[in-house]
């Protein structure tokens, strides 16, 4: 007598039927499939890792860089400010100084310039008054037509007028130091403007 009924039967499935053996081809199969599908999933999951990784970084880096120039602009901003004690000295007293000194020496180069174009037509050159010997001065000896410096009332510092001929040319520093001023308020205020919409 054999106790196989002592013994539970395996080969039967939970609902009561028969258990379904695969042979070795048929059970290579499944496992090959098994293995695509989890390849499959895992590859899908590294992807979507992957982009969400991507997503991050890019999220991030966009972050950065809007911090970054954020904080770009916001120093040179006050630098700006920090150097406006500098802006004003050299439009208040170190340009005027240089154009001050160099005003002679620019008069009779435009003069110079003028002469070429019109030869031996006598020239004139007028001045602020107080000028008149600093220009007379700095004119060369070899000059081919007689050249006078006259003082003109009408003129304020840092303006001369040449004639040569008929020609004419004025020459206004004052009107460059302005314009140079205007500049730099302009450039100043804009600064004071971002600062105070911080």
């Amino acid at each position: 007598m054999s106790i196989a009924h002592l013994l539970e039967d395996f080969t039967l499935q939970a609902g009561g039927g028969k258990l379904h053996l695969l042979d070795e081809d048929a059970l290579e199969e499944q496992r090959l499939a098994a293995f695509e599908q989890g390849y499959s999933a895992g590859w899908e999951d590294s992807v979507q890792a992957q982009e969400q990784s991507r997503g991050q970084v890019s999220a991030e880096l966009a972050k950065s860089l809007e911090d970054m120039s954020f904080t770009y602009h916001e120093a040179v901003t006050r630098m700006t400010l920090s150097l406006e004690p500098m802006f004003q000295s050299l439009v208040q007293v170190i340009l005027p100084e240089t154009l001050d000194r160099g005003f002679a020496a620019r008069l009779v180069e435009q003069l110079a310039e003028m002469a070429r174009e019109q030869v031996g037509q006598p020239m004139q050159i007028f001045v602020p008054a107080g000028r008149t010997g600093e220009v007379e001065v700095l004119l060369p000896q070899d000059l081919s037509s007689p050249t006078r410096v006259i003082e003109d009332p009408s003129l304020e510092t840092g303006q001369a007028r040449l004639q040569v001929g008929t020609s004419q040319r004025e020459v206004d520093c004052s009107g460059l130091l302005t314009s140079v001023a205007g500049a730099f308020d302009a450039y100043v205020f804009e600064a004071k403007e971002a600062v105070s919409h911080e």
